[in-house]
């Protein structure tokens, strides 16, 4: 299997590139020690957004954010390459928001519809499960 050159490559291994395929929908799942409620805020709230968002070896300018959460609201940012300077610019439209369990959008440029779902897990931790799905035409 082919390896990624950064963690935002598609890999194209025996099975082919995931987009390509009928093997299901992508999904992330990562557990953060805090309340829900501050978790969910970091992802609206361009001033904790910026802070995280973007892989490793990337900036987000704050003046790059636009957090719009309402349906029909733009979710937009661009990640500045920090060694070369290129960018990796997100613009999205927001499909649902319910505070604080359900952010869902789609991404303009490749019709890829994303939700995140905040779980409360009971003892002062979150998990977020994020789940992409390409619409079919």
């Amino acid at each position: 299997m082919a390896k990624p050159k950064n963690i935002d490559d598609p890999v194209d291994g025996p099975i082919g590139n995931p987009w390509e395929s009928d093997l299901g929908e992508p999904t992330v799942t990562r557990v953060f020690d805090a309340p829900r409620e501050t978790v969910f805020r970091a992802f609206i709230e361009p001033e904790q957004f910026v802070k995280f968002w973007g892989p490793a070896g990337t900036t987000v300018a704050p003046s790059s954010v636009t957090i719009e959460p309402w349906a029909g609201g733009r979710y937009e940012s661009t990640a500045v390459a920090d060694a070369d300077a290129t960018e990796y610019s997100m613009k999205c439209t927001f499909l649902t928001v319910a505070e604080p369990e359900l952010l869902s959008y789609t991404d303009r440029a490749s019709g890829i519809d994303s939700s995140m779902v905040f779980t409360d897990l009971g003892d002062g931790r979150t998990r977020t499960s994020l789940f992409h799905a390409r619409r079919r035409p």
